[in-house]
């Protein structure tokens, strides 16, 4: 059994790294959510800009006001995905593996760990922009994720937190399919809700 180590980031290190690792299923649905926005909503809301532009005092106009908010935030977003997707190192977590790269933790693992109390855990190392804690699925930049990296079976590592320092057990290493959900169409969006009447009414 090896010495337990601790993985500490440095001062510099920004708040989402510059590699991008991600899962293949996550890939997708940033080019999904990328494709639904830049093809169905953002001409959806510019539809009803523009109709509210057409109804007079734009200062005072509270469906314009909106919607040019609505576009500015979704103007945002499609930068943020398109830098996130140029940026994606894709790993899939199901390919074949030899060597330390299948017995260590590494980008794409599932790792059964247990604590000091003995109370165990089973977590998949991910992406940033994958992170589902209700399926268990963390951040490879998170604090677990670091202190788990390159860790084999029977190691003890520290995992530093702001509540304080655990000294965590690794039981088991796998390398198997992660399931990702699947980008879904938000409720409230502007392509579900009912649109204006652009027509011209007759007096």
């Amino acid at each position: 059994m090896r010495k337990g180590y601790t993985r500490q980031p440095a001062a510099d290190s920004p708040a989402t790294p510059l590699k991008n690792y991600i899962t293949p299923g996550g890939l997708a649905r940033l080019k999904d959510e990328y494709h639904f926005l830049l093809t169905r909503e953002r001409p959806a809301v510019t539809a009803v800009v523009t109709w509210a532009a057409s109804n007079g005092d734009r200062s005072e106009n509270a469906d314009y006001q909106y919607g040019k908010r609505r576009l500015r935030q979704i103007d945002s977003r499609l930068r943020f995905l398109m830098k996130r997707i140029e940026a994606a190192i894709v790993v899939d977590p199901e390919a074949p593996r030899s060597g330390q790269a299948a017995t260590r933790v590494f980008f794409g693992a599932t790792v059964r760990y247990a604590d000091a109390e003995g109370t165990e855990r089973v977590v998949s190392i991910v992406g940033a922009d994958e992170v589902d804690l209700e399926r268990k699925h963390i951040s490879w930049v998170s604090p677990l994720g670091r202190a788990l990296m390159k860790s084999e079976e029977g190691d003890r590592v520290v995992l530093e937190a702001p509540g304080g320092s655990a000294t965590l057990t690794v039981l088991e290493i796998s390398y198997e399919h992660i399931p990702v959900e699947p980008f879904r169409e938000p409720l409230g969006a502007e392509t579900t809700l009912k649109k204006p009447d652009t027509g011209t009414a007759k007096v």
